[in-house]
């Protein structure tokens, strides 16, 4: 449970606090839902807020795990987990932009967050921030439970 809440502690702290204001600041710079303003939202919003994101992500975790070199980690997974998130989400926030209210936009970005969140820890756990290495580790666990399963 200590991943867990150290995860949530990062995210309470700072993911919800950035997205909120973030996507707040993209709708005042480029309102409204029409392409070029949409594409512009989510061209800034992976060029500016992801590597914000994925800094603090690694860098508060690092924090948390009193690690002596807080940014071992994201100077080892920056690049890949950055990458990674290009397949994830300006999927995201195009359907966030075009399809969600702005009031409600800051949540549907949570409840998204909450599944790459999820892919991130297992990357981060388990690898170089790759969706390899997460997949990678679920199938590991996966023979390991089977494994211990058919020994009962």
């Amino acid at each position: 449970w200590a991943q867990t809440r150290r995860v949530a502690l990062v995210a309470l702290a700072f993911h919800g606090n950035f997205s909120y204001v973030w996507l707040r600041a993209l709708e005042r710079a480029l309102p409204g839902r029409r392409p070029p303003a949409v594409l512009g939202k989510v061209l800034c919003d992976q060029l500016l807020g992801a590597p914000v994101a994925v800094l603090a992500f690694y860098t508060g975790m690092s924090i948390l795990q009193r690690k002596e070199d807080i940014f071992s980690d994201c100077k080892k997974k920056f690049w890949n987990t950055y990458k990674t998130g290009l397949m994830y989400w300006p999927f995201v926030q195009l359907s966030n932009f075009i399809l969600v209210p702005v009031y409600l936009r800051t949540a549907y970005s949570g409840l998204c967050g909450f599944v790459w969140a999820t892919f991130i820890c297992f990357s981060q756990q388990s690898g170089d921030g790759t969706a390899k290495s997460a997949f990678m580790w679920l199938q590991r666990e996966k023979v390991n439970a089977d494994e211990e399963s058919s020994e009962k």
